[in-house]
């Protein structure tokens, strides 16, 4: 069995589900059985960067790395709106206005913290039924509701007379290309996306990424180990449950532990360095919210 993360630095026009077959198709050339293989948080074909890919029993982890928070370089240029908000659409809007650094830097507090977001309509949400790019496309009329999502941070790494590149630290289900549209107008002009890459995604950070042509060797028969994660590098940003061999077997039975002295909270519970469970840990007792069934945990 294989389980674990493959990240991979998602090169520009690629999709997410592509990203996925590509993997499995280098498993299966590699000689490997059927692995089950999933994403933990689409990139759009448009965006670089960090795609967590997890097989195995890391796929089980994909709901909660979905959760997890972002973080984007992306950059804004000034004086022309796309239907998409991105380079891939038609323009829609323009201004000859052109905000200075002082300026851009001003607005980005009225952007950070809790805030309300209306999704693109170029977007994946689904709209009685379909998902809204499919309406768009049709020239069907798209009216998101605002959403509200928590920016944690937003600074400037570059700018120009003509753009500013800038970093976010986002929760799940912020859209950029809304963030990029609405810092424009808040500057009195319009703007679209024209980069966009993932740094980071949840405990997954963009010096941990493979690129494209480095997952193409596993086909061609260079080992797996180059590239895999263990299952365990998805759960470093949560505390882990250390559980001798009896503890260790109640949890694999889902049974719930009780009398630990510990805070409450999300933990992974682990036999040595084996994870066997995600915990939820409530006054001294803790219960298996997802179990891993990893054949070689020490008993």
């Amino acid at each position: 069995m294989i389980n674990g993360w493959i990240i991979l630095d998602k090169p520009l026009e690629l999709g997410s589900t592509q990203a996925v077959g590509a993997v499995k198709r280098n498993l299966r050339e590699a000689g490997y059985g059927k692995v089950k293989v999933g994403h933990g948080g689409t990139l759009d074909p448009l965006a670089t960067g960090v795609l967590p890919i997890a097989l195995g029993e890391a796929t089980k982890l994909c709901g909660r790395m979905l959760d997890a928070s972002k973080e984007y370089a992306f950059t804004i240029r000034f004086g022309v709106e796309t239907d998409t908000l991105d380079l891939e659409g038609k323009v829609i809007a323009s201004s000859e206005v052109r905000p200075s650094q002082a300026e851009v830097e001003a607005v980005l507090p009225r952007f950070t913290g809790p805030i309300e977001q209306i999704p693109p309509a170029y977007s994946a949400l689904m709209v009685d039924g379909q998902r809204a790019y499919d309406r768009a496309r049709a020239g069907e009329g798209v009216e998101l509701k605002s959403r509200s999502v928590t920016v944690h941070s937003l600074t400037i790494e570059a700018f120009s007379p003509e753009e500013a590149t800038l970093v976010a630290h986002v929760s799940k289900g912020t859209y950029i290309r809304s963030l990029a549209r609405d810092i424009a107008r808040a500057l009195g002009t319009v703007g679209h996306v024209t980069m966009l890459r993932r740094l980071r995604a949840g405990p997954f950070a963009e010096n941990q990424a493979i690129s494209l042509d480095k997952l193409n060797e596993v086909g061609k028969g260079a080992p797996l180990e180059n590239v895999l994660l263990p299952l365990e590098a998805g759960l470093v940003d949560i505390p882990a449950l250390n559980l001798g061999p009896e503890q260790a077997s109640m949890v694999r039975q889902g049974r719930v532990l009780t009398g630990l002295p510990h805070d409450d909270g999300l933990y992974w519970a682990r036999s040595g360095n084996v994870p066997l469970a995600l915990v939820e840990l409530s006054g001294g007792d803790a219960r298996v919210t997802r179990g891993f069934n990893l054949s070689d945990v020490a008993e």
